[in-house]
């Protein structure tokens, strides 16, 4: 799958097909278009997320809750709190809020933690975007170096291409001494034709590679701008120890595991908070709703017979009082609301006590994966010192091959100059111009991919010191 940035850079590419491009322009497309960078940019930003909640845990939580319920048959009316035995709907509201004040100093050690982890991801981040610029640099000198050696290719079926319509006409003119001289170079002439085919087709097989690396379709006219190596065919001045030394503080992959041990380290404190005591504070808010709460309401008054009588000289006279008369009327939802809400606040203290050891195994498992992640450390310098070691190695190599090279071609030149003059001359025989040609021939080729190894040698040591640059 292409992102939507992706496929613009494959179109600004697509539409550059007839210009030249820059290894910088390769090196951006490729940025943009790899899928190990873009999954390593989403992982920095999940850990960032990481990072954030951690320090947002150190403030207060606020949650409200809303309970509407329709009760039937037998219950206990929430207003009373007698029981009834009709229909009715209640409801039920509160806010709640909680600080916590203390608990083993986990949170606090949690930021840390995530801030170190959120680091090291920034660091994986520059990791993957330096493999991508190294792999770039590395398959664009490649296309450059088949390039140069197809030039080369073409030079030496141009030498033989001559040789052989000069011994054609020779032929025709009876003035060639040896036959054998004319199908010895056409021989020769032969041999540099398949070698062009040969070098063309791993032209456009490093052409693939770079164009697969950038994320892009092959294109078979693209075209790129050429590097001067001649000046970088050099060797550094620095020994392996000291550039070793200097990748330790400047390689992404390098601080990135160093940040991954601190992290685990502060791993290590979260856990063991969490057998501290916690202490919080707590408070809430609440009110509640029922249907079936009602209010008896004063109407009038009136005289009753209470039933009862006194006895009077004239006989028994009854009793009448003076009775209230009142209707139950329903309550309104806002009179409720508003009157039936209550307060909480205090101080919870929690000590973890026995949870199935649970808090003691999770120290455990901390120092577990802090143990790992030095190991991880500690095998990424090792790792890291042995690459040098190669790379240094590899490029004093290419150097003193390229220096060897360079004298050599010079050597060579002379003599398939001095052999060319001879042969023209009618006095050297075919077999010694060719071997003199192929001499040259391979002594070019030689040159061109040790001068091209010692730039590569030198980039590799240029990013295992932070300083990779083109």
């Amino acid at each position: 799958m292409i992102t939507l940035v992706g496929l613009k850079a494959q179109a600004q590419v697509q539409n550059q097909t007839d210009s030249v491009l820059s290894i910088r322009q390769c090196i951006e497309t490729a940025i943009k278009n790899n899928l190990d960078v873009q999954k390593s940019e989403l992982e920095m930003a999940r850990l960032r997320v990481g990072y954030n909640q951690a320090k947002e845990n150190l403030l207060p939580t606020l949650n409200g809750q809303v309970d509407h319920s329709i009760n039937q048959g037998r219950s206990i009316n929430p207003f009373t709190n007698s029981y009834v035995n009709q229909s009715y709907t209640s409801g039920n509201y509160s806010l709640n809020a909680s600080l916590t004040l203390f608990s083993g100093l986990q949170n606090l050690n949690a930021i840390k933690q995530t801030s170190l982890a959120y680091q090291a991801g920034k660091m994986d981040f520059q990791q993957a975007k330096d493999l991508v610029t190294i792999n770039v640099i590395t398959a664009y000198l490649l296309v450059l170096d088949n390039t140069e050696l197809l030039a080369q290719a073409y030079n030496q079926l141009e030498v033989s291409r001559k040789q052989v319509e000069r011994l054609e006409i020779l032929e025709k003119e009876g003035a060639n001494k040896l036959p054998s001289d004319l199908y010895d170079l056409k021989g020769t002439y032969g041999d540099n034709q398949l070698n062009v085919v040969n070098t063309r087709n791993t032209l456009e097989t490093s052409k693939l590679n770079l164009l697969q690396i950038l994320n892009v379709p092959y294109r078979k006219n693209i075209k790129l701008e050429p590097v001067s190596v001649q000046d970088v065919a050099t060797q550094t001045n620095q020994s392996s120890d000291q550039i070793f030394d200097t990748a330790l503080q400047q390689l992404a992959y390098v601080k990135a595991a160093v940040l991954r041990r601190q992290s685990a380290e502060k791993g290590v404190k979260v856990a063991k908070g969490a057998l501290s005591p916690t202490i919080s504070l707590f408070g809430g808010l609440y009110t509640n709703y029922s249907s079936a709460a009602q209010n008896s309401i004063f109407t009038d008054s009136s005289t009753v017979n209470t039933g009862q009588f006194v006895n009077a000289p004239s006989g028994k006279l009854p009793v009448y009082e003076t009775q209230a008369n009142y209707i139950n009327k329903n309550i309104g939802y806002y009179d409720q609301f508003k009157n039936n809400y209550s307060t909480q606040f205090g101080v919870s203290l929690r000590i973890p006590i026995l949870n199935y050891f649970k808090n003691r195994n999770n120290v455990k498992l901390a120092k577990i994966d802090l143990q790992e992640s030095k190991y991880v450390e500690e095998n990424t310098k090792v790792t890291l010192r042995q690459n040098v070691e190669t790379a240094y190695l590899n490029m004093i190599s290419a150097y003193n091959r390229y220096s060897a090279l360079v004298e050599q071609v010079k050597a060579y030149k002379e003599s398939f100059r001095t052999a060319e003059i001879r042969f023209n001359a009618g006095v050297l025989t075919s077999v010694d111009f060719v071997v003199a040609k192929n001499n040259l021939d391979r002594a070019n080729i030689n040159l061109i991919n040790a001068r091209y190894d010692c730039f590569i040698y030198n980039k590799v040591l240029d990013y295992y010191q932070g300083k990779l640059s083109f």
